[in-house]
């Protein structure tokens, strides 16, 4: 996948598909906190997403505390969101039930 930035335009389209991420004000980031019903379900959470950050090479900023997992993404390399970041945030939409 392309590490190339994307621009404005394809960045509100393809958050137009993604339930509840929200974009940083200088438009180099998105996040999304989730909630799950405890630890374990969000340790589960993360550890699928980190097999598939894996197969990607590209790695979630994240915090855990209990049932809480805050996400945030961005292609440090290219200074800002490329189609890897919105291929992990479709992944951990999907991973979150």
């Amino acid at each position: 996948m392309s590490r190339i930035p994307l621009t404005r335009e394809e960045i509100t389209t393809s958050l137009s598909g993604l339930t509840g991420w929200e974009l940083s004000e200088d438009h180099k980031s998105i996040r999304k906190d989730f909630k799950f019903r405890d630890f374990t379900a969000a340790f589960a959470f993360m550890t699928r997403l980190a097999l598939a950050a894996e197969k990607l090479d590209h790695h979630p900023e994240w915090f855990n505390v209990y049932n809480k997992v805050e996400i945030t993404l961005t292609t440090h390399s290219a200074k800002g969101l490329t189609v890897l970041d919105m291929r992990m945030a479709q992944l951990a939409n999907e991973y979150a039930g």
